[in-house]
């Protein structure tokens, strides 16, 4: 098997002695040994197989390793969701004493972590600018352990130069990690860029139906494998055998609906481009996105995120929000229901004013995930919030 299509739907099955078609769902906490010189050999790990749900169960094995051959990467490790995901990253290949490098174009909550928790374990954080690889150059010390970004960006979609700073964290000795929930690796694959950690919130386009939480880090073994088994053996941070078994199905129709999520949000941004009522449109796939060609590059298409500025800030922004009669309120996104948010209130709402005005969060500002409605319900939707 090597196709995408075909790895979403078959790699990592493993079949119990009853032969099922479809995955099987785990749902224990613990596993029987044979006796007890194969329960010793399995937890001092002589022996492969499960011991405990909290890091080894057969249906969590599986989602990792379907999610691993989509992102042609060599080890998975699921959590219990993104932003467990990112801790997760940043506990294991960081200490007291390092710098992580991150882009200013980042989730809210990626940012409280790194300005807020990381600092009581002695790890620092500096923010640049996504796109300018030259400022994240500067930026470079010589504890600089982590670069850490997300292309496209949240909610701005930024398009970041992968190559570009892998390069850079080579030369300073670092890791380059990518936060991929935007493209998953049906439009888009870091590591083929140059990533060395690709990380995912599975709760968005992954599992794609707005059902479970979930999380992953991915990259090459040696550096995977090890450290974040370990990690979810002490600290805990497990993914379900439920949720997992959820995004498995979820990943059958991965590359279908992001097909179809990019091919709506281009019709919906051309159109809002023309609208009289919108300042500016941000998405990866219209030629007068600043990022254009690079994305042309790094990604198949240009995702389901499409983000607007709306003239008159947030009161006209809240106006649209509030008119809209179909598209659902909410800060999450990748549902196949269409969604709506305004970051400088919700997903961005606890950073600092000037913070938010240096990521470019604007009061005007609005994020819709498109759906997998039909664009011109979508349309017709957003016209209505537009006209209110």
């Amino acid at each position: 098997m090597s196709e995408f299509e075909t790895l979403a739907v078959r790699a990592g099955i493993q079949r119990s002695q009853f032969n099922e078609h479809s995955e099987g769902l785990f749902l224990t906490s613990s596993f029987v040994f044979q006796n007890a010189a194969q329960a010793a050999a399995r937890f001092s790990g002589d022996e492969v197989g499960p011991v405990y749900s909290r890091y080894t169960n057969p249906t969590v094995d599986m989602l990792q390793e379907r999610l691993a051959a989509l992102e042609d990467a060599e080890c998975c490790i699921a959590t219990a969701s993104g932003m467990s995901a990112i801790l997760a990253c940043v506990l294991c290949f960081c200490r007291s004493g390092d710098h992580i490098l991150a882009s200013r174009g980042l989730f809210g909550a990626t940012v409280q972590l790194f300005n807020n928790w990381l600092p009581r374990f002695g790890i620092e954080s500096t923010f640049v600018s996504p796109t300018d690889v030259g400022e994240w150059e500067r930026a470079m010390r010589p504890n600089t352990k982590l670069l850490f970004l997300e292309t496209p960006s949240n909610p701005l979609t930024e398009i970041i130069d992968v190559s570009a700073l892998s390069r850079l964290a080579r030369r300073g000795g670092a890791l380059l990690a990518v936060d991929n929930c935007f493209c998953t690796p049906a439009l888009q694959r870091p590591i083929a860029l140059g990533a060395d950690i690709v990380i995912h919130s599975a709760t968005k386009y992954l599992d794609g139906q707005g059902r479970v939480l979930g999380g992953a880090v991915l990259g090459k073994r040696a550096l995977v494998e090890e450290p974040l088994t370990t990690f979810l053996r002490n600290a805990g941070p497990t993914l379900s055998p439920f949720n997992a078994w959820v995004i498995l199905k979820g990943l059958e129709t991965l590359k279908l609906r992001m097909t179809a999520h990019s091919a709506n949000a281009l019709v919906i941004a051309q159109w809002l481009e023309g609208h009289p009522r919108i300042e500016r449109v941000l998405y990866p796939g219209l030629a007068s996105h600043p990022q254009h060609e690079l994305a042309a590059r790094q990604q198949l298409s240009g995702g389901g995120i499409v983000s607007f500025v709306v003239k008159g800030g947030r009161e006209a922004a809240w106006r649209v929000v509030d008119g809209t009669q179909m598209i659902s309120i909410t800060a999450n996104l990748g549902d196949a229901k269409s969604t709506i948010t305004h970051p400088a209130s919700t997903t961005h709402g606890r950073l600092k004013p000037e913070a938010r005005e240096k990521a470019g969060i604007v009061e005007g500002l609005l994020r819709v995930a498109v759906g997998l409605e039909a664009v011109e319900d979508i349309r017709a939707d957003l016209e209505r919030g537009l006209c209110a």
